[in-house]
């Protein structure tokens, strides 16, 4: 195991079966955590970017089995956020010293483009990066956003076993989300993307084609956090993800893909306390702090016990600084562009 660790830190690959021993053996958890930790430090250095995230709306016509935000859940009071309220939760966070946003929703065809394009073009007004977190859109919309301005979006595949994304996805399809990610890549974004870990009906083997799946796709960015049951859907009765497997994935992408930004999740933190913490000292290097207006952030739900919901931005800020500082490690002062981004040739 220890020789598998050590191949993965210096030559930057691994084979599925290697990645499937490190998935399903817990003994050498602590050399893999460190490893991933040299690795961060060494490509893409202390600093934590944080990019300020902005839940605009809980509309969605998807029904995944694991969501709290899912169609049918009908207890759910949905919202989307006007272009008002928008740009003033953007604007607090640039006065807070962000250097990005992050625009998040459910997935819903039925959002006004234009409104849309022009709350893109405002937020760039300001001197900020954005990143897009909306879900599955046609090349034209992808397009779209990027012309205004868009820079980044993430788009979780959240599995690429085909079978297993068919049972949890009605009505979606693997190839669709997969040309979802192909068009935002060639369209020239920061492209992201990642996995829920401990889905039930998934394996280590399964785990490990997604990490070599972030290798293929080449992705900038990596959302990975644990499943969490969420009550009033399909999957509320199952077994959670833990956070230790989820910190392994994570671990093992940064030795296999050095220069990229991985965030610790919010969802690390929502099982265990200090877990976002955890997950920076185990390859992580990014934090999305929520600046979405406190009366709304209850109903964007995607699982319980999401942390956080009462904390005002400043607070958390002045909080994170200080956790911060005792782990040897400080906010980025700059927008924190990946390392691992190539812009597209024309």
């Amino acid at each position: 195991m220890r020789e598998i660790i050590k191949k993965a830190a210096k030559t930057n690959n691994l084979t599925e079966e290697e990645i499937t021993l490190l998935l399903e053996n817990s003994s050498f958890n602590g050399e893999l955590f460190a490893a991933a930790d040299f690795t961060r430090k060494q490509n893409v250095g202390d600093g934590v970017h944080l990019r300020a995230l902005i839940e605009y709306g809980n509309i969605c016509q998807n029904n995944c089995f694991y969501c709290g935000i899912r169609a049918a859940k009908k207890d759910v009071k949905r919202y989307r956020l006007d272009t008002e309220t928008t740009l003033k939760a953007a604007a607090l966070a640039k006065n807070l010293g962000y250097k990005t946003i992050v625009l998040q929703s459910g997935e819903e065809n039925a959002a006004p483009l234009n409104e849309f394009l022009q709350i893109i073009k405002e937020i760039k007004n300001m001197g900020l990066a954005l990143t897009l977190s909306i879900g599955e859109k046609t090349y034209q919309e992808y397009l779209a956003y990027r012309e205004v301005g868009a820079d980044r979006f993430l788009l979780r595949i959240e599995t690429t076993d085909e079978n297993l994304y068919q049972t949890l996805h009605p009505g979606m399809n693997l190839q669709n989300r997969l040309r979802c990610l192909k068009d935002i890549k060639k369209l020239g974004y920061e492209t992201g993307t990642g996995i829920m870990v401990g889905l039930p009906g998934q394996t280590a083997k399964s785990i490990a084609k997604d990490i070599l799946f972030f290798k293929e796709l080449d992705a900038d960015m990596l959302g990975i956090g644990p499943f969490i049951p969420c009550p009033g859907t399909p999957l509320e009765n199952e077994k959670g993800g833990s956070l230790e497997t989820a910190l392994k994935v994570m671990a093992i992408s940064r030795l296999i893909m050095p220069k990229i930004n991985i965030p610790a999740t919010t969802a690390m933190e929502a099982i265990e306390k200090n877990g976002r913490i955890k997950a920076l000292q185990s390859g992580a290097n990014v934090i999305m702090p929520n600046v979405t207006p406190q009366n709304e952030r209850k109903n964007y739900a995607l699982y319980p016990g999401k942390p956080g919901i009462l904390q005002t931005p400043e607070e958390f800020l002045n909080s994170l600084k200080q956790t911060l500082s005792q782990i040897g490690r400080f906010v980025s002062q700059d927008a924190g562009m990946s390392l691992n981004y190539r812009p597209i040739e024309k």
